[in-house]
């Protein structure tokens, strides 16, 4: 099929979705990340029901059973299932097509979370643990009582929804339940279906296709042990005495142990037999829909992730580093993208309005300066009246916050005078020369702003958060550009403004959000072809070469539409030491997340694994412009890629 990363040139499907890439593959056939013009533009999901029967007959049988079965399905309502919205017939390639839509959930994955962990020496704690079954239980209680076995519960199937972080569940065995079921009606397998990973599901599942309640509740006692030891089921698992061998290190207290034991044991018969009865040995009430999820919840700050950005987790969740692996290179702005750190899940505005004080308050983490009220104090002299006056003018000006620059301003000051760290500065003589550099920190940071921001991302400065990630992601989605890409220009300008900040934790301070205004910035730059340039290669010709100029900090992102096994050769001809090279894949996996990450290689070649739009991405590290050439080559061209789909209209 051919219509992966190629959903421009067919249009809208059914006269509203616009395909936007390949997500995957699986037995029912191929997987699609498409927009819902209906509906404000919107992501979901389209998965092609695609049998393997060949004869006309056996493919019409096919799709009546799986529309039939398919009924099943849209009944579910549940806040942590994504929702199916239609069953679609297109005509497309000169044949009938049949996809399945629903919801698409934004975010990572309990399996890239627990990566990530590891990255970093951690795995989940059994606080974290008990809360997400807590979590989850209900959710598996509500599809059994509606007779719907999930059959593949495992980190990879559970995804921390960026939106609340709730656990969502998905690629439960419905779809491809249905998909098996049907072809074994066609092809009258004597066998039942059997799904479920090795590991994770129970033997009577994967021997037999038995399937209950506790198969669904075994998997997921599995998945909590890998969350808590980080160590794959087949490590913990002898499989000669049947039993799971839990590491030493591993104390947990008896109750949960117990609960666990029971839900793993071998016999279907002692384990529990309902979700309900596990939440009550967990003192978990069995309600339905699910309580709120708790408050405070938090994000992650920006990193690496597919088209993903970044997850959110609850307070007792916060998560680790999400470092961007290398495969060369060194350069320090790629420490950033690995940050370690969280913030309020509404964004800094949590952090805005519960630490950077009002003006005219104080307390032992602030100075008590403020940026417009005492620039008239009559125990100031005249001299420091009008600077603050200035100060006060070119603020606002510039459109920023007065909140906002305190707390910067109260940031680069205590590190710029340790001693003063905790104490406030006081309307006094003795404090006048602190208060002047105070004040002088702040022209700086304005000055900083003003040459570096626009007026829309200085205006922004304060409120930034999880929500405006989502923003842009969709935003550069538009022009076949990841969220990696863009980071990887904004990490690239930041580490330019402030290379002493390379190894440091700075997205929940006040300069973080200089981050998140650089990355406002660069979202325009790339949807006006600033810092983005399509490669397509005219009717008879293989290769092409872009010659180029880079101003410090600066980087540019460049797309091509590529088939699967095409090869491709890159070279970058630049000044050594002076720029970093990377090449994504249309869509991230765990084998494949990368061909090249912050490289300071000058050369690729090879076959491609995936069809689809590719980015490369050139970024500058020194600390002067850069002129740069870069050539790339392609076999078997078959075609010129088709236009990026037009941006869509803004909704008021």
């Amino acid at each position: 099929m051919t219509v992966g990363g190629t959903g421009g040139q067919f249009g809208l499907l059914g006269g509203r979705y616009q395909l936007l890439r390949e997500l995957g593959k699986g037995g029912f056939g191929q997987t699609y990340l498409a927009e819902d013009s209906n509906r404000f533009h919107e992501l979901c999901v389209l998965k092609e029901f695609a049998p393997q029967v060949n004869d006309p007959a056996s493919v019409q049988k096919a799709k009546q059973l799986f529309e039939r079965e398919a009924g099943v399905l849209y009944q579910l309502q549940h806040p942590q299932i994504p929702k199916f919205r239609e069953l679609l017939r297109v005509y497309l390639d000169g044949r009938d097509r049949l996809f399945l839509v629903q919801d698409y959930v934004e975010g990572p994955t309990y399996h890239e979370l627990l990566d990530t962990r590891l990255r970093s020496g951690r795995c989940f704690s059994e606080v974290e643990v008990t809360q997400l079954l807590h979590q989850l239980l209900p959710v598996l209680d509500y599809l059994h009582n509606v007779g719907v076995i999930h059959r593949d519960i495992a980190p990879d199937n559970m995804i921390l929804r960026n939106a609340d972080g709730m656990p969502v569940l998905i690629d439960f065995g419905g779809v491809k339940q249905l998909s098996t079921l049907v072809e074994q009606r066609i092809t009258h397998a004597p066998n039942p279906t059997r799904l479920g990973k090795v590991g994770y599901a129970p033997e009577e599942q994967l021997q037999t296709g038995a399937v209950s309640p506790s198969t669904d509740l075994y998997a997921l006692a599995v998945t909590a042990l890998v969350l808590l030891t980080g160590d794959a089921p087949q490590d913990l698992y002898d499989r000669y005495s049947k039993q799971w061998q839990w590491p030493k290190n591993l104390n947990l207290s008896p109750r949960f142990a117990e609960v666990l034991t029971r839900m793993l044991a071998p016999n279907p018969r002692d384990r529990y037999g309902s979700a309900a009865a596990v939440m009550q040995a967990l003192h978990t009430p069995s309600t339905y829909p699910l309580p709120a999820a708790p408050q405070p919840t938090l994000a992650v700050a920006p990193g690496r992730g597919a088209i993903n950005t970044l997850p959110v987790a609850t307070a007792a969740t916060p998560l680790p580093p999400r470092p961007k692996a290398k495969s060369g290179g060194s350069g320090c702005f790629s420490a950033f993208l690995g940050l370690g750190l969280v913030v309020g899940a509404v964004g800094l505005v949590w952090w805005v309005a519960n630490r950077w004080e009002p003006a005219g308050t104080a307390n032992s983490g602030s100075t008590g300066q403020v940026a417009d009220q005492d620039f008239a104090n009559p125990d100031f002299s005249n001299e420091e009246q009008t600077r603050k006056a200035a100060l006060r003018q070119k603020r606002q000006n510039l459109g920023v916050d007065e909140r906002f620059l305190v707390g910067l301003t109260d940031q680069l000051f205590y590190e710029r005078y340790p001693a003063m760290e905790g104490k406030a500065l006081t309307d006094s003589p003795e404090d006048a020369e602190m208060r002047a550099n105070w004040d002088a920190l702040a022209l700086e940071g304005l000055d900083l702003l003003e040459r570096n921001l626009n007026d829309r991302a200085r205006q922004g400065l304060g409120a930034y958060g999880a929500g405006d990630r989502d923003r842009w992601r969709q935003a550069v989605n538009q022009r076949y550009v990841s969220s990696r890409a863009l980071y990887d220009l904004t990490d690239a300008q930041f580490a330019q403004l402030f290379p002493d900040r390379a190894n440091q934790d700075f997205i929940d301070q006040p300069i973080g959000q200089i981050w998140y205004g650089l990355a406002e910035h660069t979202v325009e730059a790339i949807q006006s072809g600033d810092r983005l340039q399509e490669i397509q290669f005219e009717q008879g010709t293989y290769g092409q070469s872009v010659r180029d100029r880079l101003e410090a900090g600066a980087g540019r992102v460049y797309t091509l539409s590529l088939g699967e096994g095409q090869l491709l050769r890159l070279n970058l001809q630049a000044p050594q030491g002076s720029t970093q090279l990377s090449l994504y894949v249309p869509s991230p996996t765990d084998a494949v997340p990368y061909l090249l990450a912050d490289s300071s290689e000058r050369t690729w070649s090879g076959a491609l694994p995936q069809s689809g739009y590719y980015e490369i991405v050139v970024v500058s590290t020194g600390d002067r412009p850069v002129d740069y050439a870069l050539d790339v080559a392609v076999d078997n061209v078959t075609s010129t890629p088709a236009e990026p789909p037009a941006e869509p209209e803004e909704k008021d």
